[in-house]
């Protein structure tokens, strides 16, 4: 794992863009894996600036993203898929056909997980993905357990996972108990990974997942097996 510190959000999010950029000219055909939540906004931001003043181009890109809560519709606020067109899908010129995101409202998540397993090994696997890491250290909604799971499943959010998630809902009773999240396979088949995360309260579950054991108790951590990733973190 490399990792790289900067002094602003900024600047970290203008440096995990130029990877993401580097990779997307170096094959216009590229499966890109997206995260959501406050740590990649940024990132986006900066890609949708280098399509429009730059020529950046996703128009032969495909995108599958990590994770949705169960039981929102994607024109909700607050389900994943909302969040990925108001902060990247709209903003450029991907095809809307070829991004994925699980669907929170299948009537039987089970079939949902297996089918978007299968579209990540057509696909062959991500060429980058991008991660934010939670303050348990779960990535995706991998939360804390007593085994890595590697398919997609429905798990049950952690308390932790749902106070940090309250402020993007009216009250911590309105966010959602569950979610589909791409399990531990599909994250580790990315050719590459790039996790970014900001601010002294991530800064020791960082730590500890880059530098302790590897556990599922501390999700993250089975980062340390993977063979290209970079950990940039900014200080505030």
């Amino acid at each position: 794992m490399k990792f790289q510190s900067f002094k602003t959000y900024a600047e970290m999010s203008k440096a995990a863009a130029e990877i993401v950029a580097g990779v997307v000219k170096a094959k216009p055909d590229c499966v890109l894996g997206l995260a959501t939540g406050s740590s990649p906004i940024g990132t986006y931001d900066e890609l949708v600036r280098m399509h429009k003043e730059e020529g950046l181009s996703f128009a032969r890109c495909t995108s599958v993203n990590l994770d949705e809560y169960r039981g929102l519709p994607g024109t909700h606020p607050q389900s994943y898929r909302y969040f990925m067109d108001e902060h990247l899908f709209t903003r450029v010129d991907i095809p809307r056909e070829r991004t994925f995101v699980p669907n929170g409202t299948a009537a039987d998540p089970d079939v949902e997980c297996a089918m978007y397993d299968e579209r990540i090994k057509r696909l062959g696997g991500t060429d980058v993905q991008i991660l934010g890491i939670g303050p348990d250290g779960h990535i995706g909604f991998n939360e804390p357990a007593d085994e890595f799971t590697d398919e997609t499943h429905l798990v049950d959010l952690d308390p932790s996972t749902i106070e940090a998630n309250a402020r993007f809902f009216d009250s911590a009773a309105d966010v959602p108990r569950q979610a589909l999240t791409m399990g531990m396979g599909g994250i580790m088949s990315a050719k590459k990974i790039v996790l970014v995360a900001s601010g002294a309260a991530k800064k020791a579950v960082l730590d500890a997942a880059m530098n302790g054991p590897v556990t599922p108790k501390l999700p993250a951590s089975i980062l340390q097996k993977h063979p290209d990733v970079v950990v940039l973190y900014a200080e505030a």
